[in-house]
């Protein structure tokens, strides 16, 4: 999608997205090896009652569904970072998880007229967008424009 038809929309509901034990365990062996996201049996004893995705897992499951849905085929080339980012509950093995998109600022860089700024929302919940929050973050995306 490209920038304007980004800005222009405003909104998008993406997903939905399962992750099952096999692939939280996976996830987390290889780059947040922490026991709550790699053991079943120790997670089911700790403070979640069971074994929870990785909160760099859920923006990763976020991002594969921003790049594919929304940023293929567009100018978009890089992000210089969040202004905030947020897992206010965890994502459990099994969940069913739907992400909102919301496009905050859309304009064209003031001193490099070439480049689009995008300020975007995602919030990815639980079920079909009505449970729980399992991440809330703010990001800013740079298009390269042709005209």
């Amino acid at each position: 999608m490209k920038f304007a038809e980004l800005a222009a929309a405003g909104r998008f509901v993406l997903g939905p997205v399962t992750l099952d034990s096999c692939e939280v365990v996976d996830f987390a062996s290889s780059f947040d090896d922490q026991w709550f996201h790699t053991d079943p049996e120790a997670a089911a004893h700790g403070p979640f009652g069971g074994l929870i995705a990785s909160g760099w897992h859920t923006c990763g499951l976020a991002m594969r569904l921003v790049s594919r849905e929304l940023l293929a085929g567009s100018e978009s080339f890089a992000s210089p970072g969040l202004n905030y980012l947020r897992w206010p509950h965890p994502v459990r093995p099994g969940d069913r998880l739907m992400l909102e998109v919301n496009v905050i600022e859309a304009r064209r860089s003031a001193s490099r007229p070439q480049l689009g700024i995008l300020r975007w929302q995602w919030v990815m919940r639980n079920g079909d967008g009505d449970g729980d929050v399992v991440l809330d973050l703010e990001a800013t995306s740079m298009f390269k424009l042709d005209d």
